[in-house]
């Protein structure tokens, strides 16, 4: 094949490349043109649940900024509780018992009781009833894994302050006005009212 006839050659190659690959291009970008569209109309209409969460947050929001989380808590008696039974349960009774207060502790009144309803004990309040799983610092750094990302952080779990991991029972802890130190894992009873409670609570008669 002469050069001449080549070149016509490539000539019509390039035509025919060009007839057929430009009704392709034109039909590509008209299929992105629907996806991009369709994407716009998802986004601009969300669905209804999508809805409703946004619609949550935002009345959450409004309510925390007009009723916000106190800052001008300067003493609490959890942590009193807490510093307290840290001394009690490990032997150093003449601590827990020094620890002072400098605030006015409310005194509170509660009745232990059985699950049946039974009276096991009443007792008055030093302060406040506090949570056996309540704790001066957390268990650990991160509440939960962190993988992927440019990082991953292993969790680390922390000791308490008396060098022991785990979890403490489900349950109560209170002190009495004369130092009493009391755990409880039942149903109790408590208010800052005093009250008499008679035993059993729980009065039945049998149906025939």
């Amino acid at each position: 094949m002469k050069y001449a006839t080549k070149k016509k050659f490539v000539r019509a190659a390039a035509r025919v490349i060009c007839f057929v690959s430009t009704p392709l291009i034109v039909l590509g970008l008209c299929f992105g043109l629907c996806a991009c569209e369709a994407s716009a109309s998802w986004w601009d209409e969300p669905s209804g649940s999508y809805a409703d969460t946004q619609n949550t947050q935002e009345a959450a929001n409004r309510l925390q900024t007009n009723q916000p989380t106190p800052t001008d808590i300067d003493y609490s008696l959890e942590r009193y509780n807490l510093t307290r039974r840290a001394y009690w349960v490990n032997g150093q009774r003449e601590k827990a018992n020094a620890l002072t207060c400098p605030i006015v502790k409310p005194l509170g009144y509660v009745v232990l009781l059985t699950e049946s309803g039974s009276v096991v004990a009443k007792f008055t309040v030093d302060g406040k009833v506090s949570s056996l799983n309540s704790f001066l610092t957390p268990d650990s750094e991160y509440y939960e894994l962190v993988y992927g990302g440019d990082y991953t952080k292993e969790n680390e779990w922390l000791a308490d302050v008396d060098g022991s991991y785990g979890e403490n029972d489900n349950g109560i802890f209170f002190f009495t006005p004369d130092g009493k130190y009391v755990e409880w894992s039942g149903i109790y009873l408590y208010s800052d009212i005093p009250f008499e409670v008679s035993a059993p609570v729980v009065n039945y008669t049998e149906v025939e």
